[in-house]
């Protein structure tokens, strides 16, 4: 069996500051704009659900929350560790999603389709919906 990467790491400058970022991928409204909906809160062991397109709905804990730099919340059986890093008049996000397992056929064909999703689709997404709202 051939190996992979144990995450997904990917970045995307954001043209707005930290705390505008950080409110749309904390709280309900800003992650339902870009992402999913779900009962999202910036609380350290919060638990809630993001109602994914297609997946129905993915339990999800809040594992950090350090505002407005570093939030970490797990996906199912996997993590998604967020790091917001003020650039210029923007925010570099920084993005791993870790916890998969090679010996798993999903976990091998979410790996091989979410790190191009991440990059491609939904932190452009992202982006946008930060930069839109807060215009």
């Amino acid at each position: 069996m051939t190996t992979f990467p144990d995450d997904i790491e990917v970045d995307q400058f954001i043209a707005r500051p930290p705390a505008a970022v950080w409110t749309a991928l904390t709280t309900p409204d800003g992650i339902a704009s870009w992402w999913a909906p779900g009962d999202i809160a910036a609380v350290v062991g919060h638990r809630f659900l993001l109602d994914m397109p297609g997946w129905g709905g993915v339990p999800c804990e809040v594992l950090e929350a350090d505002e407005p730099t570093r939030f970490a919340h797990t996906f199912g059986d996997w993590t998604i560790s967020w790091t917001l890093v003020p650039e210029g008049d923007g925010t570099r996000v920084l993005v791993v999603h870790s916890g998969f397992d090679p010996d798993r056929p999903q976990d091998r064909f979410a790996f091989d389709n979410m790190g191009p999703g991440w990059r491609d689709e939904v932190l452009p997404r992202f982006a946008a919906a930060v930069e839109a709202a807060t215009a």
